[in-house]
């Protein structure tokens, strides 16, 4: 049983919930669903990491955690019901009225896809999208597979085809039917090609509030 009494946080906790619900932090009532809290894990971990709050209402009023048995739930999420297993960082702080709140802190995985295994056997990865997580495409999660297994530098030496592609998520997001129309070629040649930009790191995914379109890979942000 893990012991629930928290540092001192109320206007650390405040501020957190200042912000609202975003693509780094989601408010948790209740822990009832392990899977639930994974597919959470799930999204954050294959984007850039982020946090939970659990013991916040989705409008911002502190409700407080049950016990430690919440903590056991989302221990279980991510070693359980994650694929691979993540590792997570749980803070406990007192807000007001003395009620606790869990910090729950996941980082970006290192390799993608992480996946969670469904109740019906299936296993799905999430990728958070503003205050959503949303469910990753069989390409996106085949793009990932493809990153991750690379263990050597890619040559960057591009067909005519991978030339074309790259030329239009310079001038900002396209469908993979586009590219399939642009360079008259199959989906399956399509979709390898987007697999084979994205492991050279020159082509990532976007969502649009529909669907997931092909853009070009974002600089890395330079430390201050």
């Amino acid at each position: 049983m893990k012991d629930l009494k928290g540092i001192k946080g109320k206007y650390y906790i405040a501020r957190l919930i200042e912000e609202g619900e975003h693509e780094h932090q989601d408010f948790k009532f209740a822990i009832s669903d392990a899977r639930k809290i994974a597919r959470s894990i799930s999204a954050f971990a294959n984007r850039d990491g982020g946090r939970l709050l659990v013991g916040v209402k989705d409008n911002g009023v502190v409700a407080g955690v049950r016990n430690e048995e919440d903590i056991f739930v989302i221990e279980q999420a991510a070693e359980m019901y994650c694929r691979p297993p993540q590792e997570i960082r749980v803070t406990a702080f007192k807000a007001e009225e003395e009620k606790t709140v869990l910090r729950i802190e996941i980082d970006r995985a290192q390799r993608r896809p992480v996946l969670v295994m469904e109740a019906d056997g299936s296993a799905h990865a999430y990728y958070r999208v503003k205050d959503e997580n949303i469910s990753a495409t069989p390409l996106m999660v085949r793009a990932w597979e493809a990153a991750s297994s690379e263990t050597e530098g890619v040559l960057i030496s591009l067909s005519e085809s991978e030339s074309r592609l790259a030329g239009m998520i310079a001038d900002g997001p396209v469908t993979v039917e586009e590219f399939m129309l642009a360079a008259k070629v199959s989906r399956s040649t399509a979709e390898d090609i987007v697999v084979r930009l994205h492991t050279m790191n020159l082509l990532d995914f976007v969502y649009n509030g529909k669907t997931f379109l092909l853009c070009r890979m974002a600089e890395p942000e330079e430390e201050s």
